[in-house]
Parts: C-alpha cells; structure tokens; sequence
C-alpha cells in the first residue's frame, strides 16, 4: 500500500482539524485504486468537470452583456437587435453546454462509482482468501472486514465530492477574480459570513463519525438479530423454541438506542445549522447593499450589478460547498484509514521462500514434536505437548469429549493454523517449508459445519475441486464414492438440479442427504492425506459405519484421519488418538486401548451401556 499513508492511531472522538489534513494524505492511495478500476473513464470525467467549471463565469459575463445592450438599446434612437440577439442564442447555448456537461458526468460519477465499487469488493475478497482462518475468528478483525465492506459503497460518494472539489475551486477561481477587480473586501466578508458555518459542519461531522465508528460491534448484531427473525435457515428453531419475541425485543432495544443516539445528533446539527444558515444570509446581503449602492451611485453599470451581485451568490454557495465538502471529504479520508487498515491486516501463515513441492509419494508421514496450539487473545491452549507420527496409508481416529482439541488437530495438519510451539514435520521437513497451494491440494478435508451451496448438486460436489467443475465423469465418480449418486438419479434435474429453497426450483435435502454430498466433495481431488472431522453425525450409526467402511476401501495407500463419537467406526482405524484437554493421553489400536483400561475404554464402556 501507499506507504505515504500516516501511521495507524487510536481514532478519538474529537478529530482536530490537523487529523483532518493528515486524513487527506490517504487519497493518493484512493484514487490509486480509481485509476486502477478504469482509466479511460477517470480521464474523461476530469476533462467533463474542468469543462463545466468555466460555464458559470460564461453565463454571468454573456448575461452582463445582454442586459447592458438591452439598456443601451432601450436609450438609443436606432434600435439594432442583430448584437444582442446574437448574445442571447449564446447564453442559450451556453446553457445547453452547461447541462450537457452535468449530465454527462453524472453518467460518468455513476459507471465508475459502480466499477469501483466491484473493483474494491473484489479486492476484499481476494485479501479476505489470504488470511489466515484464526484471524477470522477475532471480533477485532470482523468489526476491520465490516467496515471494509462498507466503504466500498461509501467511497463511490468520495470519489464525486472530490473530482467536484476540485471542480468548484476552479469554477470559484473565476467568480473570484471578477469580483475582487471591483472589490477585495467582499471577498472578506464572505469569508466571515461562511467560516462559522464551515466549523459547526466540522464539529458535527466528527460527532457523527464517532458515532458511527463505536456502533459498529453493536451493528453487526443488529444485522445477526435481523437474520435471526427472518431466515429459512433459522425458521425452524424460532417457531419450535418461541424465540420471535426474544428476538424481536433484542432488535428494537438496539435499534433504539441507535434511532436515539443519532436522533440527538441530528437535533443538534439542525439547530445550529439554521443559526449558521442566518450568518450566512447576513453576509450575503450586506454585500448585495453595498453593490446595490454602488450601482446607484453611478459606479457599476445594471449589467455589471447583476454580474456582480450573481459572481457573489455563486461564489457564496460555492464557498459554502467548498468548506462543508471540505469536512465531508476529510471525514471520508478517514474512513478511507478504516479501508486501508484491512489491507493492512497480514496472514502469520506465509508461502517459504524457495518452497518445497508435496511429496509425489509420502514416505515417512506427518510427525508432530511437541506441538501446541493457543487461539488469538486466548490463554487456554487449545492443543498441547502433542507427539506422534501419522504413517503413509494409516487411517488414524481421534477420540475426545467436546472441546477437547480434536478439530484444532486437524488443522494444524493441513495447515490452516501454524503452532503456536513445537513443528510439524511431512518426510522429515516442516511442513512451513511446503508449496502452501501444493499442500492444500494434496489434503482433502470435510469439516463437520460444511457448507450447503445454493448451487446446483454438480456444483455442491465440484467445490472440493473447482478447478474441476467442468470435469462432469469426476464429479460422478465422486458421487458414487459417497453413495450420493442414488441421492442425484432420484432428484428431478438429476447433477443440474439446484439445491436450497433461496432460488427458483430449489430442493431441500435432509442433513444425512447433504452429507453425503459434501462427502463426495472428499473424493474430488486425489489426495494424499483425506481428513473427515465428522461430516456424518447425521446419519445413523449404521449408515455411518458403511460410509466409513467404504472410506476405508477407497482410500487404501493414503493417509486418512477420521473423527467420529461412535466407536463402531472408529474402531475400524489402524490406531486411535485419544485428546483430553488438548493433550495425548493415549494412543493405539481399539484392542490395545481396551487392554490398557484407560480413558478410551471408560469412554467406550459409557457408548456401550448406551446400547445395551
């Protein structure tokens, strides 16, 4: 990013006007990424508003000279209107000019206001894939994605205010230097009669920003409640546990201390902006009488007070445009810190340089020495102390009570956190220093919170591997991997039926119908290393048990790592992993640990009794 950016500070509730200039050091970087959307429409618009700024000096000066040929001719015996019909079609089209031009960068504020705002939301997006998945899972760095998120929409508006900045100082440029030829001291009062208005614009901006920026953890629950109280995926739990008028009383307690802290503000900035407005009236008249008073004195011609008189209503309008944009601009140079700040944010996993690529063939396996793993701001340890090896071919089950670290595990295996202490090693090297795209290709993961696609069910299965979304024999094969091929010749469109109720046509299938689908997105990529995290707690023991059996054939020569609560199925692994607290308490064979008595055993007598 721009490095000529200020450095990153506690944003006060009160941002002094030194903040603000600072604040405006962050455009270079904004109308960097402008340029980058679209150059073409960035030099056109900027030509359409250099163009525009000069018509209203034209306008003024050609209405200056009509109504002093009008009072010319009105005195003149010889009444020769060729001149001042001639200064009429000019104004007229002068006019013309003038609203073509503002037409026409309306049009152009709004093509590039649009390709901006996709062009930032890609950007987000593409940043967002970089990051590492523990930073998603920290409030302060939602509340950073949020904000992000909205200036996309609300930086379109910075881009008009300042190319119109631009464009007033220009226009105001102009109107200045004809009036100041007839007198300077207008310009002063001017000055006098806008600055206070310009300053309580300033105060109530910064209010308003502080405002706005302390909401926003209190605003993304607004936005949750909201999807709470309406959603398809929520619905059912709402009706069944009565949750409506909890929710309903949630969202308008913070919707109304939102309504009643802004609608304080709002009071406030109406009243002393009418006492502001009345300053500014004041100067503009007291103006006016000294023009009026110069004309009838002989002074200035009539065309020449109705230049005057227009030059100072224009240039008073503009000024206060100017000054109030001013704020508005500064503001949104602020809010730009908010935007850059998310850029700013860097993944902790990095690619090494000079990275090895996956082993064709896994030789020695995964080793874990000593790993641990502590979540951001956390201080319990999510895993701990962790030693053992996962062999080339093995299917390796962990075993533990919830929250145990079983989860945490597995991404330490594939690489979507890195340890906190200790390393991990593939074939005898860190695992750091693997091709981080090669690695990720070469694990194959279904968690237990998959995803259900509002997409087709070719599309469902295809994310496993997108690059393959074309590749229809491979998505059936994966489909007939996971059994879900039966699922797929029952469904009206067969793989191009849409699946969810959010789009036309959609089905809805069942939690066991779903998994079977995210299953076969496992079997999408030739991985060397299959990780299933639970992925079939909604089946019923037995449809588990022959879909982990099943797992097993497919998966002969690989690595696999299963995590089940059922120990019919995780009996059929070669070793279990047993986790308490984040730690290895015990590992081995199912017969093994029934032999040793330990916490597997109790845990695999209490499933039994169960069953008995």
């Amino acid at each position: 990013m721009n490095t000529s950016r200020p450095p990153k500070n506690t944003i006060s509730n009160n941002i002094t006007l030194k903040e603000r200039f600072d604040a405006l050091r962050n455009l270079p970087a904004f109308f960097k990424l402008v340029w980058q959307t679209s150059r073409w429409m960035t030099v056109v618009n900027a030509i359409l508003r250099i163009a525009r700024s000069a018509t209203p000096l034209g306008l003024l000066y050609v209405g200056k000279l009509i109504i002093d040929q009008v009072v010319t001719i009105s005195h003149s015996q010889v009444k020769d209107m060729t001149y001042l019909w001639q200064l009429v079609g000019l104004e007229f089209a002068l006019a013309l000019l003038t609203d073509a031009l503002s037409r026409a960068i309306t049009l152009m504020d709004s093509l590039l206001g649009d390709l901006f705002s996709n062009h930032t939301s890609v950007k987000i997006m593409q940043h967002a894939a970089t990051l590492d998945l523990d930073q998603f899972e920290d409030s302060v760095f939602y509340d950073k994605l949020e904000r992000a998120r909205q200036q996309t929409v609300g930086r379109t508006i910075l881009l008009s205010q300042v190319m119109s900045q631009v464009q007033d100082l220009i226009t105001m440029g102009f109107l200045a230097f004809g009036l100041m030829t007839f007198n300077p001291w207008l310009i002063v009062l001017l000055l006098i009669a806008i600055i206070p208005a310009f300053l309580g614009e300033s105060y109530f901006n910064d209010r308003s920003y502080a405002l706005t920026r302390g909401q926003t953890p209190e605003r993304r629950e607004l936005d949750y409640i909201r999807y709470l109280g309406a959603s398809d995926e929520t619905a059912k739990e709402v009706k069944i546990f009565d949750l409506s008028g909890f929710i309903i009383t949630r969202f308008k307690q913070l919707s109304s201390k939102f309504y009643d802290d802004n609608k304080r503000l709002t009071i406030k900035r109406s009243l002393w902006g009418t006492f502001f407005a009345m300053l500014g009236s004041l100067g503009y008249y007291g103006a006016y009488i000294v023009i009026i008073v110069r004309t009838v004195n002989g002074s200035v011609t009539i065309g020449e007070l109705a230049f005057l008189a227009g030059s100072f209503r224009q240039l008073r309008t503009l000024l206060e445009g100017i000054l109030t944009r001013f704020t508005a601009v500064s503001q949104g140079a602020i809010y730009l810190r908010d935007f850059f700040e998310f850029f700013d944010i860097v993944p902790k996993i990095k690619q090494a340089a000079n990275a090895l690529p996956f082993p064709k063939t896994i030789q020695q396996g995964f080793t874990f020495e000593d790993v641990g793993f502590r979540y951001l701001n956390s201080e319990r340890w999510a895993n701990r102390h962790l030693n053992f090896t996962l062999y080339p071919g093995e299917k390796l089950a962990l075993v533990g009570e919830n929250g145990a670290g079983k989860t945490t595990l597995v991404k330490l295996l594939a690489r979507l956190y890195d340890p906190t202490e200790g390393r991990i090693l593939l074939d005898g090297v860190d695992l750091r220093q693997y091709d981080l795209a090669d690695l990720r290709l070469n694990v194959g993961i279904i968690f237990q919170d998959y995803l259900r696609y509002q997409m087709t069910f070719a599309q469902n299965i295809a994310v496993g591997k997108i690059s393959e979304q074309d590749n229809r024999p491979l998505i059936e094969n994966s489909a007939r991997q996971s059994l879900a091929d039966v699922l797929a010749a029952k469904l009206p469109a067969a793989y191009d039926q849409q699946l969810g109720k959010r789009f036309a046509d959609g089905v809805e299938l069942s939690g066991g119908e779903w998994q079977k689908v995210a299953l076969a997105r496992a079997y999408m990529r030739d991985a060397q290393l299959l990780i299933l995290d639970e992925p079939t707690s909604a089946l019923d023991a037995r449809a588990e048990f022959n879909v982990f059996e099943r797992f097993a054939e497919l998966t002969k020569g690989r690595s696999a790592v299963l995590i089940s609560h059922r120990f019919s199925t995780v009996r059929m692994a070669d070793r279990i992993l047993v986790l308490e607290k984040g730690e290895l308490i015990e590992i081995g064979s199912h017969e093994e640990l029934l032999l040793k008595g330990g916490r597997y055993a109790e845990l695999f007598d209490l499933q039994a009794a169960g069953y008995r």
